[in-house]
């Protein structure tokens, strides 16, 4: 067994800051783990304790069932891949990635076996005998990547492996990163700061701010079911709109209008008079002309910026109705680097993904309509999601 328990583990330095408080993840055998979260959230850190280089603090870390909060790095029995490839420039592809094996004294056969093995995994069977620098990106990290596996551990560890290749390469690697996961089935943690990896890469996903995991659950569950303001920001690109909103009764009263709350979440939400914060993905909106029939709430938008994206346009509009106030986004805006950006009044900026046939138009009104059954409800105070049960 090779899972993996953080039971209330916490990261504290000299000068009293922590970096990581109380976590408690379960990791199940052969689980594929994303850490997730904007710079400073904690994540590196976390995963540094799993892998020893970081003293714990408080709290127990257990591998296979095992505590080894006091074990050194090479006897947890773990390999890590890092943002750097950190390979050895004088080495062959094939002395990098059997190097570990060699300093364990293992058998030059054994090695040779392993090394092949690997590389017909990667696909790096023709690039055994080259040097890192005759290589691309992609074919380094692949190498850094046959160096772990060799090695046969117990559990993968993976720092933002991709973010030191371009944007093409990246996607061509996620790819990659998924397939030689599950065939080798080894349990893996893998930090990144981009969600686009996190939601195509992980079987689950644990979402960090601040040092404290915000939602753990698999990745269709955290972008429909988010249990707060900042993971339904964090999680989707582009990301949610969020729209001052008041509820009354069964009414939702939008800044373009009113529209009936959606069966879907009326039994989740208390009746009355209240002030709420209206998540709305941009996917959910569309052109009426396009989809004259689509049901949901009409209205007209005056568009003021259109972004083609071939496949699909992204329309910007502002309504008038006052910022949505939450210190969680802010506090989300400050992690995405957008909080020097200039304010627009009273409006709020909203996007609509539309379908590519739109004809919307910079400095034209579009009807539009919303698919008012996925609307997401959150209170102003704290942030927490009026509509979405909690999961573990």
């Amino acid at each position: 067994m090779s899972d993996i328990q953080l039971q209330k583990v916490t990261k504290r330095y000299p000068d009293g800051t922590e970096a990581v408080k109380q976590v408690d993840l379960d990791i199940g055998d052969g689980e594929f783990m994303i850490l997730v979260g904007p710079s400073g959230c904690g994540k590196s850190t976390a995963l540094r304790m799993i892998a020893g280089l970081e003293d714990i603090s408080d709290g127990d870390l257990l591998i296979g069932g095992e505590r080894v909060n006091d074990l050194a790095p090479r006897d947890r029995d773990i390999a890590m891949v890092f943002q750097n490839y950190a390979l050895y420039p004088h080495m062959t592809v094939r002395e990098n990635m059997g190097f570990a094996l060699k300093l364990a004294k293992e058998d030059e056969s054994e090695i040779r076996r392993r090394v092949d093995e690997a590389a017909k995994i990667l696909d790096l069977e023709q690039h055994l005998e080259r040097k890192p620098a005759n290589l691309s990106g992609g074919q380094r990290q692949r190498v850094a990547m046959g160096r772990a596996i060799v090695r046969s551990p117990k559990v993968f560890l993976m720092d933002e492996p991709l973010s030191n290749l371009d944007a093409k390469l990246r996607v061509q690697m996620r790819t990659e990163v998924s397939r030689i996961q599950q065939r080798v089935g080894t349990t893996t943690v893998y930090v990144t700061h981009d969600q686009t990896e996190a939601m195509t890469l992980g079987d689950r996903v644990a979402v960090m701010r601040g040092g404290i995991i915000q939602q753990v659950d698999t990745p269709k569950n955290l972008y429909e079911k988010p249990q707060n303001l900042f993971v339904a920001g964090f999680i989707g690109s582009p990301s949610m709109n969020f729209l001052p909103a008041e509820l009354d009764g069964d009414t939702i009263k939008l800044p373009f209008g009113d529209t009936r709350v959606p069966d879907e979440i009326r039994g989740k939400i208390q009746n009355g008079k209240r002030e709420v914060i209206a998540g709305v993905r941009p996917e959910h909106f569309e052109d009426a002309v396009v989809e004259p029939d689509k049901p949901g709430l009409r209205f007209t938008a005056p568009v003021t910026v259109v972004e083609s994206m071939g496949s699909e346009l992204y329309a910007y509009f502002d309504v008038e109705h006052g910022q949505v106030e939450s210190r969680d986004l802010n506090e989300l805006a400050a992690d995405a680097g957008m909080s020097d950006l200039p304010s627009h009044g009273d409006t709020q900026q909203v996007v609509a993904r539309l379908d590519a046939a739109s004809g919307a138009c910079p400095g034209e009104k579009v009807q539009m309509v919303l698919d008012t059954r996925y609307i997401q409800l959150f209170d102003p105070d704290g942030g927490r999601s009026l509509v979405t049960t909690e999961r573990t």
